[in-house]
């Protein structure tokens, strides 16, 4: 990630954890990176407005305004920011809406400083390319059989509590566990 032997790359790490920001921030400056540290959306932004950071790495929640905010901010400052959103409430919804304002990547806490290199180098890389071989989808049959067992043993084998879940009559259930598991 350096351009030179001189060059320190800069990141800016934001969170309302003090613990957690601290010692992030330590191993960065270990790795040789130069650091800046905000417990907020504001105390971020004003460090961003000073000298904006090549890398970020962001709390989803934060007292006041939100991380994905602060991303959009970071994003309107310097396009060229890359940043990671840290959050301990992960879901698909803020991970998507994290990548529509600009973030690089999303991981879930705690995520060391390897966890973040990893992210900023995967976020770099190209897409994925599509295996060589052809993927057969298993039948329709055999992914009900599959999600039938998976409920089932999600609820412990009671063949009541899994009919409940699944939404089909216990004997239904029955009558549909009694079959073989059919071909791929």
């Amino acid at each position: 990630m350096t351009e030179s032997s001189s060059h320190r790359p800069s990141i800016l790490i934001v969170d309302d954890d003090e613990v957690y920001r601290n010692r992030l921030a330590r191993a960065f400056v270990d790795r040789g990176y130069d650091v800046r540290t905000g417990q907020d959306f504001d105390s971020a932004l004003a460090h961003a407005q000073v000298e904006s950071p090549e890398f970020a790495v962001v709390d989803l929640k934060m007292p006041g305004k939100s991380g994905l905010e602060l991303v959009k901010s970071l994003k309107d400052i310097d396009p060229s920011t890359k940043t990671i959103v840290l959050t301990g409430y992960g879901s698909i919804a803020t991970a998507i809406d994290a990548v529509r304002l600009g973030a690089a990547y999303y991981l879930s806490k705690p995520a060391d400083a390897d966890d973040i290199v990893a992210a900023f180098a995967r976020a770099e890389a190209p897409p994925l390319q599509p295996p060589d071989t052809e993927y057969k989808a298993p039948s329709l049959a055999r992914a009900e059989w599959e999600h039938i067992n998976r409920v089932l043993s999600d609820c412990g084998g009671n063949i009541s509590e899994a009919a409940r879940r699944l939404g089909i009559h216990r004997r239904s259930l029955q009558r549909k566990l009694q079959k073989y598991p059919p071909n791929k």
